[in-house]
């Protein structure tokens, strides 16, 4: 019998909880392990949205990349919209496991994925001899910022993207999804000329302009959400008597 705890167990295979940064919060974090599995609904968030789907195609298990207790919840209620949300997944009997900043660190995780999206080519991590970590370095044929930008833009199915031009063409590219602006300096330690993440701020746009690199914001949504067809892929392929389903959720960001 495959259990939430069978899955949860496989995906620290995939996943490893030493992966996580410290702040993090990682693994089995609503319900009952025991809890029979046949049915599996893969999403990025854990919201009422999705805990609505999960109920009406009968699954017992949400497994998300963004924790569904993350910002120290000290109740969980009615009272608060935030954890009202905790609720319906607990009242219908539907646990959550999620996969965060282990997943984005391990590989064939998060970042893996952004990079062969992308296209690039020679993939490696950031540090040098490591197997996983956070940001990936990789190479593609000589563009300009243009161009590839434009690329970027259509192999996420990006609505819009930030970017400035950092004077340098692009060849080596560093990847990291979700908020990874932070990273910039390392980048160009690596001699990156061109770096794609998210939720960048106005002064690292700046300080990127400057130090000259390539800074390109796709979108927190975008360059994190296509690794659930991956993890739904593995997921379907190691549990094959389970229905396992890609929730039917779109970035709540809107352009106008």
């Amino acid at each position: 019998m495959i259990t939430v705890q069978t899955v949860l167990d496989y995906l620290w295979t995939l996943a490893p909880m030493e992966y996580k940064e410290s702040w993090d919060n990682v693994g089995f974090l609503l319900g009952r392990r025991h809890t029979p599995v046949s049915g599996i609904l893969v999403s990025l968030d854990a919201t009422a949205s999705v805990a609505s789907q999960a109920k009406a195609l009968g699954c017992q298990l949400v497994v998300t990349h963004h924790p569904v207790i993350f910002r120290g919840e000290k109740h969980i209620t009615d009272a608060d919209p935030l954890t009202e949300t905790h609720l319906a997944f607990l009242e219908n009997g539907i646990s959550v496991i999620c996969m965060h900043t282990n997943l984005d660190c391990a590989p064939g995780g998060v970042n893996d994925v952004l990079a062969g999206i992308l296209g690039l080519k020679e993939v490696r991590v950031l540090e040098d001899g490591e197997t996983a970590g956070l940001i990936r370095i990789g190479t593609v044929e000589q563009t300009t910022l243009a161009d590839f930008a434009k690329h970027v833009k259509t192999s996420l199915q990006c609505p819009g993207l930030r970017c400035v031009d950092g004077g340098k063409p692009v060849r080596r590219v560093a990847v990291g999804g979700g908020g990874c602006a932070d990273y910039v300096g390392r980048v160009l330690e690596a001699g990156c000329d061109t770096f794609v993440t998210a939720d960048v701020k106005y002064h690292q746009f700046c300080d990127a302009a400057t130090l000259g690199l390539n800074l390109i914001d796709a979108g927190h949504f975008e360059t994190e959400n296509p690794v659930c067809t991956v993890l739904a892929q593995r997921l379907a392929e190691t549990f094959p008597t389970v229905q396992v389903r890609l929730a039917a959720h779109n970035d709540c960001i809107r352009f106008v």
